[in-house]
């Protein structure tokens, strides 16, 4: 009986893994798809309320910024982007203002700005396209996670495996940029990019030092570590600005220190590259995000008049600015020798040309795509939806990654990463309850 009970597990395992790596090959040969449901306009007009056609984010309008407006209101001003309406236009909604700031770019963050409870207004068109793009947004970030792993698996260069994905972005951008499917950016000066220039540098460092992580250890690890950015958060607002958060806030943080503190001292696959490199993501993360909240507080006079930035747009040149900044970093430390010769290691080891583009164009896309999707999902929902969809994506892609790649995970690593990942949970909805940090 116990051996047809262990004959049993080991099928059901094998199938679920096989399940698992089928879904991923599926979703990274069928990329393109991904594309139609983003771009093609009649999908996105009629599903989903599309970033690309959000109205230009008024500076001076987000300093007074509030968590969100109604998608669906009567007089059709759901095209009021959600993250930073006026304040005329949300007096013509009737609505309350929020006397506070919010990250508008940076979509998995905790500090995102996420939709108001009391806006939402409840349709079963509603919950088929949060339905369908969290579908997506999961599909895409598995995707991702399992092929940069594949990536650094065939080519252990994390640094120039970073760069070429944050590349993918421009082309992508320029298309719809290109086609008109979305308003691109104009006046952006000079001024403009030298105020955005730290968040590009820090949004680098983070999926930079991401990237260096899943390399150098598991998936899932890295995710623990990157389940750390509250407390980096609040730790650099005291020390950095003076504003501390209420004390049940600083209460949540106990079970995500403690919870990483067990999942890295019973880590089976622990390096301490690892687990440095994950917590700069983690630390870089919260640094980000605290700057892009910030730069809002500044008004119009921060970015100089530029237009049609919305978080969409923002993040795109976020991500061009960040690529170029890498570039020399990523050229100084591994260099086309150090390119070559893992290109050709990995050509001896069975992999084709082919293959190994292919790794590199689709990890980059996926990348993208999946931010743009997590906008899309994120922006529309209520902060305690936003943590818990975080909270479960975090699970999928950490179960998921110990199924393909048939990571070790202790009993004790198990409770780590599961307090720590449900501490992060708890810090976005004390947060949300409880307000926004005050300055001493």
């Amino acid at each position: 009986k116990q051996e047809t009970h262990f004959n049993l597990t080991f099928h059901k395992i094998f199938f679920a893994r096989a399940l698992v790596v089928d879904a991923v090959d599926n979703t990274m040969k069928s990329s393109a798809i991904s594309i139609i449901l983003l771009c093609y306009p009649g999908f996105v007009q009629s599903w989903v309320v599309p970033v690309a056609h959000s109205p230009v984010l008024s500076q001076s309008s987000i300093k007074q910024h509030r968590r969100t407006v109604s998608f669906h209101d009567a007089n059709d001003k759901q095209h009021l982007f959600r993250l930073g309406a006026s304040s005329t236009d949300t007096e013509a909604l009737g609505e309350d203002v929020q006397d506070e700031t919010c990250d508008p770019y940076t979509a998995e963050s905790t500090e995102f700005c996420t939709a108001d409870e009391e806006s939402i207004v409840p349709s079963w068109k509603r919950t088929a396209r949060l339905t369908t793009l969290f579908f997506l947004w999961y599909v895409l970030n598995i995707g991702y996670n399992i092929g940069n792993k594949k990536v650094l698996n065939a080519l252990p260069i994390p640094w120039t495996a970073a760069t070429i994905e944050l590349f993918f972005g421009f082309p992508y951008v320029a298309l719809l940029w290109s086609t008109g499917l979305r308003k691109r950016p104009t006046k952006v000066t000079p001024k403009a990019l030298k105020t955005l220039s730290s968040q590009a540098f820090f949004l680098a460092a983070t999926h930079v030092a991401g990237v260096i992580s899943f390399g150098a250890g598991a998936i899932s690890f890295t995710h623990i570590l990157k389940a750390t950015e509250p407390v980096w958060s609040a730790l650099i607002l005291a020390v950095g600005f003076k504003e501390f958060l209420p004390l049940p806030v600083y209460a949540s943080l106990i079970p995500i220190i403690g919870g990483v503190g067990l999942a890295s001292l019973k880590e089976l696959s622990f390096t301490w590259l690892s687990f440095i490199s994950g917590t700069v993501s983690a630390v870089t993360s919260a640094t980000k995000a605290i700057l892009s909240k910030r730069v809002l507080d500044r008004g119009d006079d921060a970015l100089d008049g530029a237009q049609n930035l919305t978080p969409a747009n923002m993040f795109a040149l976020l991500t061009i600015l960040g690529f170029f900044m890498i570039l020399p970093f990523s050229i100084g430390i591994e260099g086309p020798s150090a390119i070559t010769k893992a290109w050709s290691a990995a050509l001896s080891n069975g992999y084709t040309q082919g293959q190994l583009l292919r790794l590199l164009s689709v990890s980059g896309f996926l990348y993208y795509v999946y931010n743009e999707v997590a906008f899309l999902a994120l922006s529309e929902v209520a902060p305690v939806t936003h943590a818990v969809t975080n909270t479960v994506k975090r699970v999928v892609i950490i179960l998921a990654s110990i199924i393909v790649f048939r990571n070790p995970v202790s009993k004790l690593g198990a409770v780590g990463s599961a307090l720590a990942v449900g501490g992060a949970t708890a810090y976005a909805i004390a947060k949300s309850k409880f307000g926004k940090a005050k300055t001493e």
